[in-house]
């Protein structure tokens, strides 16, 4: 068999590459398509599932996590001792180096923290960060993380942060050359089309079967679904349900994304609570439940904090279907016919559009008019997170990698988060207390509290605990992560 049919043969993507000992090696090249380009290749900055999806592969953090979500040493050696009680030390690994050649060490780690704390950087990310005030070298390999207060979830937050190379993010432009010390590297990035990864050869760690990875940015999911069945794409994130039965593989793992609008507070209609109230009542959960997802999402309960997390009141009831009341609601609050904006994107999430459409229908159907604003995503990103007039109703499927209750209280619901539409200063107090109480039972009394009033007040709507579920063509070998992190290292293909 000649090496032209040996590709056809194998389905590779790949060129042949020369061993060191002359030995023909079959390099692994794979396709994944993906719902939105990223917004940028900061790591640090912008909360921007795109940038992840990428960033993951060139960039680590001091820890990680398995597949199935237990926390284990990344670039530390080890996992954190705490010091006392606002201070945790990180033991570093020996000999890792940034894909550039510049050495990983604590002044590395300093400079990551300080940069992405610092509030002249406005980072989105800052949710996942709340307490950390800054960092310390003790020497070379070792660092210390101080905190403004207690933080029983201090190892969770360095899971999230990246680790920048100090001279090249002070010399270079970080949005579009990336330096990280992970498995990949970036090879080339066409605006608006596809970006493509390669193997870093000085990786410190295992190195992977995928030797390179282009990332297509596809936002409709039927166009993505058309690329595998036609075997342009090896990988799809975001498989519509209705379509599991037709791909050459698919895989389904319980995620950690929850649907919801969040709710404008204190926007002229949306700040009413009687129409809050109504807009909760409107929508037939179940119905959408069975009609878009087929079993692949469960009705979210109470409030949107993932089940999965520390802190979900599991005592708060679901949200009732009853249009004749929220009509009702409506007629009461003197706001029949009231118009309202709902803003949000498209192919980032399962269903995305389809759940935004569906709700704004809901809305109309008790009376109100509804403008719906499907936005561009890195523009909607700016209306989630920005600086401008708060929307109406902004659609987002919020994720919880921290599997803590702070994440979404810390982005939403304390009046200075990222993603914040209120401006309820007890909810703020209470969320900052929640986050530096070490007492377990102490602390979730606390988000108890809080949420009993996110659901009373009907400060945002819930939609759906979302199921992660990717297309595969049949030559991968992949089991999805509960984190939904795109690993690539952790992808083979089937020889």
């Amino acid at each position: 068999m000649n090496m032209k049919t040996m590709a056809r043969s194998f389905g590779l993507a790949a060129a042949l590459m020369l061993g060191t000992a002359g030995s023909a090696v079959w390099a692994q090249s794979i396709t994944v398509a993906i719902g939105s380009e990223p917004s940028t290749l900061d790591p640090q900055l912008r909360d921007d599932g795109g940038e992840r999806q990428v960033n993951d592969n060139i960039y680590e953090a001091l820890l990680a996590r398995t597949p199935t979500g237990e926390l284990v040493p990344g670039l530390a050696a080890d996992l954190p001792k705490q010091v006392d009680e606002l201070t945790w030390q990180f033991k570093l690994r020996e000999g890792v180096t940034f894909s550039n050649g510049a050495p990983f060490n604590a002044a590395a780690v300093v400079a990551s923290v300080t940069r992405v704390i610092d509030p002249a950087n406005n980072s989105e990310q800052m949710a996942y960060f709340g307490t950390i005030a800054g960092a310390e070298a003790v020497d070379d390999l070792i660092v210390n993380i101080k905190t403004s207060g207690p933080d029983p979830i201090l190892p969770s937050r360095m899971y999230w942060m990246k680790m920048i190379e100090p001279g090249h993010a002070g010399s270079a432009d970080l949005a579009s050359v990336p330096v990280g010390t992970g498995p990949y590297m970036l090879d080339s990035w066409n605006r608006g089309s596809d970006l493509k990864l390669v193997v870093n050869p000085t990786y410190w760690g295992t190195a992977p079967q995928v030797d390179e990875v282009t990332y297509r940015f596809v936002t409709e999911p039927g166009t993505r679904l058309s690329g595998l069945l036609a075997g342009e794409f090896d990988v799809i994130t975001n498989l519509l349900p209705e379509f599991t039965a037709s791909v050459p593989k698919f895989a389904a793992v319980a995620g950690l994304e929850t649907s919801v609008f969040v709710l404008g507070t204190d926007n002229e209609v949306t700040g009413n609570p009687k129409v809050r109230e109504a807009l909760n009542l409107a929508i037939d959960r179940q119905a959408m439940a069975d009609s878009l997802f087929m079993g692949y999402a469960q009705i979210a309960k109470g409030v949107h904090i993932n089940p999965a997390a520390f802190g979900f009141n599991a005592d708060l009831p679901y949200y009732e279907y009853n249009p004749d009341k929220a009509r009702a609601l409506l007629a009461e609050a003197g706001l029949e016919g009231a118009a309202i904006t709902v803003v949000g994107e498209s192919g980032r999430w399962l269903k995305d559009r389809e759940q935004i459409e569906a709700v704004s229908q809901y809305w109309a159907e008790i009376g109100l008019t509804v403008t719906t604003d499907i936005q561009e995503f890195s523009v909607y990103l700016d209306s989630l997170m920005g600086d401008g007039p708060r929307p109406d109703a902004i659609f987002i499927a919020n994720s919880n990698e921290l599997l803590d209750a702070d994440r979404e209280m810390s982005f939403i619901y304390h009046k200075d988060g990222a993603a914040a539409s209120n401006s309820d200063s007890w909810m703020a107090e209470q969320i900052d207390a929640a986050r530096v109480e070490t007492d377990p039972a102490k602390r979730k009394a606390i988000y108890d509290e809080i949420e009993a009033k996110i659901h009373a007040e009907n400060y945002a709507v819930p939609l759906f605990n979302l199921q992660d579920i990717y297309g595969m063509s049949e030559r991968m070998d992949w089991q999805p992560r509960a984190d939904a992190k795109l690993i690539i290292a952790e992808m083979k293909v089937a020889e």
